[in-house]
């Protein structure tokens, strides 16, 4: 019989309501579980349970809020390959992607549990006399995160830990489609010393438990990553009660190779940044802006860059590019695949299923040439292994074509000039300005954030996530009438 695994709720593991099953998407008879979906009635006990543990954990001291953190990340590190592994087998990615994946947020939970030690506040004098002022950050509250698929142990750490780190309770959901990486997580947290009920875990659909959290008066603030129409959902919901919200939304990133580039260089930059991860990251650069002179060279380097990976099992050695996630993503790839020759766009390579030794979500990487920025395939996130090529006469043009988007995630630029490259990264209007490096791939302990509709509300990650996870607290004191 397969394992049913159980939702973490107000401190005790607990079966849900109904269950959904869990299938590895490199080999479809691989049946990784059954997963609990949580009821109504079990997120109203979990956030009541959740306000009396965060009070309870606001007060304890910072060396015992340190050692947590570092207890979670620890481990976490020392498990990258057994958890990578999990993760890669659900989520579709190759396994050395999900070890790494796995690293890099225990690495979240040791810089946060440093950062406990350092929450310092300000001390000003007052313009009255003889009052001081004290001004420090304090707790938001009860925090939901609500985190995606594409990154489902760093995406959720990102968030957990830094509000844990500043004396918050969460209440997470995760995405349905890689459950088994919430519940792995939440081993390794729900046996630390927390006051009991001060982390929950709440698996089911975003349109009930989803919408149910966003809309609880018992909620503080909520940390959201996925689509724009979901997140402008939240903000409509999170409104209601003048929730806190921070999103992180969807993405058309670009990547200009000037006339000077270094064109190997570049075709590899692109290469990865367009197909790693199956083109399944926020950070993926699907619009290549290439200058006109280099244009044709430019493209037979990236086919050949292309055709180096190799498209397979997440677990088998050698792979570089997994399935992708589902059959719906599938589906909704192979859609932009159509559409983006339907628009005149002329697809050189791949966009197609492959048919593979397991039965599982396989897709060639795809690239289109002749494309230009109004099409649909260049203004919709398609989340998926295609990117097109769009050509550009000047640098003027490039960065025009790179800022002509209702986005604004992370850009790039490949160039030798240094005039150009200072231009671009003061001139890209995106949170995020990569100067001959891949779009895709970025550091924990700075902030991390777009623009326009990928973004909302404070910056996650480095220092910048206690805009989020606190709030300011102004205090001012008499010394009395002095003698």
């Amino acid at each position: 019989m397969t394992a049913l695994h159980k939702n973490f709720i107000a401190g005790d593991w607990i079966e849900g309501v109904g269950t959904v099953e869990n299938r590895n998407p490199s080999d479809l008879t691989d049946l990784i579980g059954h997963f609990a979906q949580a009821g109504a009635d079990q997120l109203e006990a979990a956030l009541d349970q959740a306000q009396v543990a965060q009070r309870a954990w606001e007060a304890y001291g910072i060396e015992r809020k340190y050692s947590v953190l570092m207890a979670i990340g620890t481990e976490m590190m020392a498990r990258a390959e057994e958890l990578g592994i999990l993760l890669a087998r659900e989520e579709g990615k190759p396994k050395a992607e999900g070890k790494g994946e796995v690293y890099r947020a225990g690495q979240f939970f040791t810089y946060y549990a440093a950062e406990t030690l350092r929450q310092m506040g300000d001390s000003a004098d007052s313009v009255r006399p003889d009052i001081e002022i004290d001004v420090r950050r304090e707790a938001v509250g009860v925090v939901a995160i609500i985190s995606p698929w594409n990154f489902p142990t760093a995406t959720a750490s990102w968030k957990i830990a830094p509000a844990l780190c500043y004396g918050n309770a969460v209440i997470w959901k995760p995405a349905n489609a890689t459950p088994a990486s919430a519940v792995a997580l939440t081993e390794i947290i729900a046996k630390q010393d927390i006051p009991k009920g001060l982390f929950s875990l709440v698996m089911g659909a975003g349109s009930e438990v989803g919408q149910r959290l966003v809309e609880s008066p018992k909620v503080n603030a909520i940390s959201f990553t996925g689509s724009v129409p979901v997140g402008k959902g939240i903000a409509t919901a999170a409104i209601q009660n003048l929730t806190k919200v921070q999103m992180e939304m969807g993405s058309k990133n670009a990547l200009a190779v000037m006339d000077d580039a270094d064109l190997d260089l570049a075709a590899s930059l692109a290469a990865g940044g367009a197909f790693g991860g199956s083109g399944q990251k926020c950070t993926a650069s699907s619009r290549l802006i290439v200058h006109a002179s280099v244009h044709d060279e430019f493209v037979e380097k990236l086919v050949a860059a292309t055709q180096k990976f190799k498209v397979g099992h997440a677990l088998e050695d050698g792979t570089t590019i997994g399935p992708v996630v589902s059959e719906r993503q599938l589906n909704e790839n192979l859609r932009y695949a159509v559409l983006g020759q339907a628009e005149g766009a002329e697809l050189i390579i791949g966009g197609t299923r492959l048919d593979m030794p397991h039965d599982g979500y396989y897709m060639q990487p795809g690239i289109f040439v002749g494309s230009t920025n109004d099409m649909a395939i260049n203004r919709e996130e398609m989340f998926a292994p295609l990117a097109s090529v769009i050509k550009v006469d000047s640098y003027e043009e490039a960065l025009h074509t790179v800022n002509d988007t209702n986005f604004g995630l992370t850009s790039g630029i490949v160039t030798t000039s240094l005039a150009r490259a200072s231009h671009f990264r003061r001139n890209a209007r995106t949170g995020c300005v990569m100067v001959n490096l891949p779009t895709a791939g970025t550091d924990y302990h700075v902030p991390f954030g777009g623009r326009g509709d990928s973004s909302y509300g404070p910056r996650e990650q480095g220092t910048a996530a206690a805009e989020f996870y606190t709030v300011v607290k102004t205090s001012y004191i008499s010394s009395g009438t002095p003698f």
